[in-house]
């Protein structure tokens, strides 16, 4: 039997994450990308469903105190962790399945039974920090990815991109101060959460491990496209083992969160120069985690564009 093209992780136990009605980051938007990749079944894609995380991934990335309070107001019917990130009962399993979901994608293509992977899940993880949630969301499930690398034999060196509008703090936070993971964000700047400066490259052991391209609210397909070139340099420069992804696909022109106009194509062409990529720097290792996107139809083009140029598709 072929191996499939790709492994996709989702499960509607995401949904028992959600906020008050209206909430942008809801459970809609797994519906959307749902029914925009059913059509990629026939063709490759193959359907996974994650288990929990074990809770000892999770103090890799996060403190102690943090994990305890998550769970009290989670056995307690929820609460806020700020202004725009709520909790709910259901929470705890949805945030332990997202990020069971990247923890199974990276086995899998470590252990080559793909080559790439996506993980359509919620809630989305970037913004969490070691000390908290923030930004939507709870556990940094791009960040415990790149622990649960680095744990298997022979990794030393993994890296992040991310390209969602929003710069991904917590990701940074956690890695900046070390050399075995480089951090790199194409972002909005000004926006929330008001960090990713050009200026931040990391610091102590980390220093030059993180590199942050703004770009400025109006910009579209060719400003994220120049900001890819300048990390695809650094890329080769760092010479991974594994590229995880933080797929935010909020930077499109129809997203009501951010400024800029990147286009569905403008995200397959991005998506298409990763994979290439990752072709000649790791063997195509690739792990993709959905972040963020908050128009649905936006949302459901832009996923599936990414999700084919993973599959192959439109590469030359």
């Amino acid at each position: 039997m072929s191996q499939p093209s790709l492994f996709y992780w989702d499960s509607q136990d995401f949904d028992w994450h959600h906020g008050p009605e209206n909430h942008p980051e809801r459970p809609a938007r797994l519906d959307a990308v749902r029914a925009a990749l059913a059509p990629l079944h026939s063709r490759g894609l193959r359907a996974m469903e994650p288990q929990p995380i074990d809770a000892s991934w999770l103090r890799r990335v996060h403190c102690h105190d943090y994990l305890e309070r998550l769970l009290r107001l989670c056995a307690f019917g929820g609460g806020q962790l700020d202004a725009d990130t709520y909790i709910v009962e259901g929470t705890e399993r949805a945030a332990l399945l997202a990020a069971g979901a990247v923890h199974d994608a990276v086995l899998s293509v470590l252990g080559d039974q793909t080559r790439r992977a996506f993980c359509a899940v919620r809630p989305p993880g970037h913004h969490a920090r070691p000390e908290g949630g923030m930004g939507f969301c709870i556990l940094n499930n791009v960040a415990i990815g790149a622990e649960v690398a680095l744990a298997q034999p022979g990794v030393e060196r993994v890296a992040i991109i991310d390209f969602d509008v929003h710069h991904g703090n917590g990701t940074q936070e956690v890695f900046e101060q070390r050399s075995d993971v480089f951090y790199a964000s194409i972002h909005q700047s000004p926006c929330f959460p008001s960090t990713g400066s050009a200026l931040d490259i990391g610091f102590g052991a980390g220093q030059g491990s993180c590199l942050n391209v703004p770009v400025a609210p109006g910009s579209g397909d060719e400003s994220y496209l120049q900001a890819w070139e300048l990390i695809e340099v650094a890329l080769e420069k760092y010479r991974p083992q594994i590229l995880l992804v933080s797929a935010g696909f909020d930077a499109h022109q129809r997203d009501p969160l951010a400024e800029l106009n990147v286009s569905t194509e403008g995200f397959a062409e991005l998506s298409q120069r990763i994979v290439l990529a990752a072709e000649r720097i790791c063997e195509g290792r690739i792990v993709s985690v959905l972040e963020g996107g908050y128009d649905l139809t936006a949302l459901a083009e832009s996923t599936r564009a990414h999700v084919e140029a993973l599959m192959g598709k439109g590469l030359s």
